[in-house]
């Protein structure tokens, strides 16, 4: 019970699930790999993702951990399922966490989604959503510029605006939409200025807080809440890329100033 919750991420997106899950589950101890150095996921082969997304998992593995949440779409949308299969673990996705937030979030039963171009294309949202709710309506769009502006470190410039604009202008299109997913975890970071350009009339969803709520009744159910109720952990952070863009965000903006931060290296 004692062991850590693994988090895998392509880069920095994933700080918005592991903030959520250390707010939800603030006696645990988490432990988070984002592969900066090549990120990013959504635009390579599958072949590709499957490969960077196991070196990870087998990296998180060493510690012993107890659970492994997979906080990138991509690699959710790909590899969730042999994951499931091969670890002795239990695994979680933000994808279908994500779809259940939209079903009860939307009222004119029109959602879109956001992602990138191997979300979109695996349409793994599509497919969770219809499994909830068989009549909904979708539309779903890649932003493929969204994640390098983001581990760039300047979404707060004004290009930065100009790109999700540009980016999200087919919602001009479609007056039944009223609720958006952020199709990765990436986005959130950028989230207030998504907002800003859809507008009141639709709502911004991220996956990460109903991620936080499966992970939590996964560990009731399989009796692996961490029993020392005490004890405080700060998350260890470990990319395979800069350090800036992490430090930066953990400080300023997920509140995780006391979170070690380390580059490793993946063979």
């Amino acid at each position: 019970m004692e062991r850590p919750i693994g988090v895998i991420d392509s880069g920095v997106g994933g700080l918005t699930v592991l903030h959520e899950l250390k707010r939800q589950l603030p006696k645990e101890q988490f432990i988070y790999l984002g592969d900066t150095l090549r990120c990013p996921y959504g635009s390579k082969g599958e072949e590709e993702v499957i490969q960077y997304t196991w070196e990870m998992v087998n990296y998180l593995m060493k510690f012993d951990i107890k659970m492994l949440v997979i906080a990138c779409n991509t690699a959710t949308a790909l590899v969730l399922e042999q994951l499931k299969q091969n670890l002795p673990i239990p695994v979680i996705g933000v994808i279908e966490p994500g779809a259940r937030a939209a079903i009860k979030a939307t009222q004119s039963n029109h959602v879109a989604i956001i992602g990138t171009e191997n979300t979109i294309h695996s349409q793994a949202y599509e497919h969770a959503l219809i499994r909830i709710k068989p009549n909904i309506d979708t539309t779903a769009v890649a932003c493929p510029k969204f994640v390098p502006l983001i581990e760039s470190g300047n979404f707060v410039l004004e290009e930065a605006k100009e790109i999700v604009e540009e980016s999200l202008e087919f919602i001009n299109h479609y007056p039944t939409i009223d609720t958006l997913i952020l199709g990765c975890t990436h986005y959130p970071i950028i989230q207030s200025l998504i907002e800003e350009v859809v507008g009141p009339r639709v709502t911004v969803l991220s996956s990460a807080v109903e991620t936080g709520f499966e992970v939590s009744t996964l560990l009731t159910f399989y009796n692996l809440y961490h029993a020392n109720t005490e004890e405080i952990h700060e998350p260890a952070i470990f990319t395979t890329g800069k350090l800036h863009v992490f430090q930066r965000l953990k400080e300023d903006i997920f509140q995780l100033k006391n979170a070690s931060l380390k580059h490793i290296t993946l063979s």
